[in-house]
């Protein structure tokens, strides 16, 4: 009876079902993101969302490429990863400390999600002088959630009127098919528009 059962076994996973089960399961390995994917995600704030769907899949390969390779993109998505205890256990200093790297080299959303965090004092003491500092940095490599949160903060009574031009001037050209965030940009151009001379105004609204 042992001999048959074995016999079983191997005829089995030597059958045409059994490669063919082999074969689906290899097919759904999960590969890992490109760059431009990885970032795209993160734009559209999915990416932990993504790494949770891929079952955890590829954690490892990201580690390695945050804490060895150090490519900014996935040190902010491990960081993250880190910080909110998706798929790794939670361990919020080392996933701050990931981002803030990710910032330091210059990543655009790294940059904004620091500012905005020391904006709502999210992890880190509420600093809005380092928030201005870390969504002033980000709205200048063009992204359109720290302009606006920066002109927010200068509607606010925070910030230097010397940025207002340059704030008004990076809305009045922001590009979004978001209606909520073209709201946001309207209330931000109509509020900065008012504390403003014409002749700035008139500037701020030239084509670039």
């Amino acid at each position: 009876m042992r001999r048959l059962a074995v016999l079983a076994i191997v005829l089995f996973w030597c059958s045409p079902v059994a490669l063919a089960q082999v074969s689906t399961t290899e097919l759904q390995v999960v590969q890992l993101y490109t760059q431009d994917e990885l970032l795209q995600l993160i734009r559209q704030n999915q990416h932990l969302k993504r790494v949770k769907a891929d079952d955890c899949q590829l954690v490892k390969d990201i580690e390695a490429r945050a804490d060895i390779m150090k490519l900014p993109s996935y040190q902010f998505l491990f960081g993250d990863m880190l910080a909110y205890g998706v798929c790794v256990p939670l361990n919020v200093e080392r996933g701050w400390d990931l981002m803030l790297s990710a910032a330091n080299q210059g990543l655009p959303e790294a940059l904004e999600q620091i500012g905005r965090y020391y904006q709502q004092g999210k992890f880190v003491q509420k600093d809005l002088t380092k928030a201005q500092h870390y969504l002033f940095e980000a709205g200048s490599m063009g992204n359109l959630n720290a302009q606006v949160r920066l002109a927010e903060l200068l509607l606010a009574g925070v910030g230097s009127p010397v940025d207002y031009e340059t704030v008004y001037r990076w809305l009045h050209h922001s590009v979004t098919a978001d209606k909520n965030m073209h709201q946001r940009i309207q209330k931000a151009l109509a509020g900065l528009g008012g504390k403003m001379p014409g002749a700035v105004l008139a500037r701020a609204r030239q084509p670039l």
